[in-house]
C-alpha cells in the first residue's frame, strides 16, 4: 500500500482518490504528528473530511485550539470540525481575532455554521470584503445563521444602518423572489453594485427607469439590463434617453479618455462610479497599437536622435515579475516608458532629452500635469488599494 508521502509529493499533484480512501484513523494519526510536513498534513485534515474517527475528535480539536499549531493547519481542521459545539466557547473568545493570519476569519465562519447569531454583524462585514476568499467565508457563516433561524430574523439582527448590513439585506431579498432595484440608489456604490449583479427582470429594470430617484441609479439599471439582455444597441437607446451621463475630468481630453475608459471601466471596482461602466459599453473603443512594435519604433526614434537607447523590454522583464501597460526603454540612466495604451510616452525625467524627438515623430508625451491628473471614481486594483488612480498609473501600470 501506498504511504501517505508518496501520495502527497513534493512536486505534481497528490492523489486525492487515494488519499479519500485512505484509512481515517492513519490519517488523523499522521496529521496529529508533529514531525510530518505541515502541508502534508493538511491536505490529510481535507480528506478526513466527513469520516473523522470519534476516538481522534478530542486530539484533533486540541490543536485547534492550540496556538503553537501552524495556522494553515488549525484552518482545515475548523473545516471539519466546525460542526462541534463544544468548540463554540473557544471561538468566542476575544482572543480569537489575535489569531495567526486567516485564522479569524475561519472562526467567525465556524461561529456562524454553529449558529452564534452574535456573529452576524462580522460576518456581514466578511461577507461584503472585496477580497473572493473572505467574502466566501462570511456568506458561509451567514447561510449557517440562515438554516437555523431564517433569514427575517438575521436581516432583523443587522439592521441597515452599515453598509454591508444593506448589501446583505439585498441579498435575501433576491433570495426571497423580491425586487432589489430600490438598493440602486444606495449611498455606498459597492451595496449597488452588488443589488444590480442580483437583477433578474429586465422588464421591471426598464420600468424603474422611469421611477429612478437619482440619474446614478438609473445608470445601475442600464448596467443589470446589459448584463441580462446583451443588447448594446438598447444600452445606447437607454444612455442616450438619461443625457448621456458622464464623470467629468478636468484636463482630460477624449484620446486620454477613451483609452482608460477602454481598459479599465469594464472591470473597475466596486465602488467606481457606475457612469464609467456605461460609457464603455455606450463608446467605439480606440485602436490599440502593436505593443512591441510600437516600443521598437520609440526605439527607433530615439537611436536616430543620438540617444542610444537600450533594447525595449515589457514592464514585466523591466520589474522581473508581473505585467502591465507599458515597455521600458532605458537610455542614459533613465527610463521612457512607452504605454500599450495608445501613442502615450513619459519618462519620470519630465525633461527627458526624447522628448522633443518623440513627439516630432508623432507620440505624445505626457508631461508632469497631465501625469499626474486623477480620474475621479474610477477605482482600479493596485498593489491591494480599490481607489482612484491617476494618469500615470493608468496608461502606465503594472503589478506584481
Amino acid at each position: 500500500m501506498a504511504t501517505i508521502d508518496t501520495l502527497i509529493p513534493e512536486r505534481g499533484a497528490h492523489d486525492t482518490a487515494a488519499l479519500h480512501a485512505y484509512d481515517p484513523d492513519t490519517l488523523a494519526g499522521y496529521v496529529l504528528d508533529d514531525g510530518n510536513a505541515w502541508w502534508r498534513r493538511r491536505v490529510c485534515v481535507r480528506a478526513l473530511a466527513g469520516r473523522v474517527p470519534a476516538a481522534r475528535i478530542p486530539a484533533l480539536l486540541d490543536r485547534i485550539r492550540d496556538g503553537e499549531e501552524t495556522a494553515e493547519v488549525r484552518i482545515a481542521l475548523l473545516g471539519i470540525l466546525s460542526d462541534r459545539p463544544e468548540l463554540l466557547p473557544w471561538l468566542r473568545h476575544e482572543d480569537r481575532r489575535g489569531e495567526s493570519y486567516g485564522l479569524p476569519e475561519a472562526v467567525l465562519e465556524a461561529r456562524g455554521l454553529l449558529g452564534d447569531r452574535t456573529a452576524a454583524p462580522e460576518l456581514a462585514t466578511l461577507a461584503f470584503s472585496p477580497w473572493w476568499h473572505r467574502q466566501r467565508l462570511g456568506e458561509a457563516g451567514l447561510e449557517g445563521l440562515i438554516e437555523r433561524y431564517g433569514a427575517e430574523a438575521i436581516v432583523a439582527d443587522l439592521g441597515e444602518d452599515r453598509p454591508e448590513d444593506r448589501a446583505f439585506a439585498a441579498w435575501m431579498r433576491y433570495r426571497a423572489g423580491g425586487d432589489v432595484t430600490p438598493y440602486f440608489a444606495d449611498p455606498d456604490r459597492s451595496v449597488a453594485y452588488a443589488a444590480h449583479e442580483l437583477a433578474t427582470d429586465p422588464d421591471r429594470l426598464r420600468a424603474y427607469l422611469d421611477e429612478a430617484p437619482t440619474t446614478e441609479a438609473a445608470v445601475w439599471a442600464v448596467h443589470a439590463l446589459h448584463r441580462i439582455t446583451e443588447d448594446t444597441e438598447e444600452t445606447r437607446r437607454l444612455d442616450e434617453r438619461l443625457g448621456r451621463p458622464r464623470v467629468q475630468v478636468h484636463g482630460l481630453d477624449e484620446e486620454l479618455r477613451r483609452a482608460i475608459v477602454h481598459e479599465y471601466a469594464p472591470g473597475c471596482q466596486r465602488p467606481s462610479d457606475p457612469r464609467w461602466r456605461l460609457e464603455a459599453l455606450c463608446t467605439e473603443p480606440p485602436a490599440r497599437p502593436d505593443p512591441a512594435g510600437q516600443a521598437a519604433r520609440v526605439a527607433a526614434v530615439m537611436d536616430g536622435a543620438g540617444l542610444a537607447p537600450k533594447p525595449p523590454v515589457s514592464c514585466g522583464e523591466h520589474n522581473q515579475q508581473g505585467d502591465g501597460t507599458y515597455h521600458v526603454i532605458e537610455c542614459d540612466g533613465e527610463d521612457v516608458l512607452v504605454s500599450t495604451l495608445g501613442r502615450f510616452v513619459m519618462s519620470h525625467d519630465h525633461d527627458h532629452a526624447a522628448r522633443i524627438p518623440l513627439e516630432r515623430a508623432g507620440f505624445r508625451w505626457i508631461d508632469q500635469e497631465t501625469a499626474d491628473r486623477e480620474v475621479t471614481d474610477l477605482c482600479v486594483y493596485y498593489f491591494g488599494d480599490r481607489g482612484s488612480r491617476d494618469v500615470d498609473t493608468l496608461l502606465f501600470y503594472w503589478q506584481d
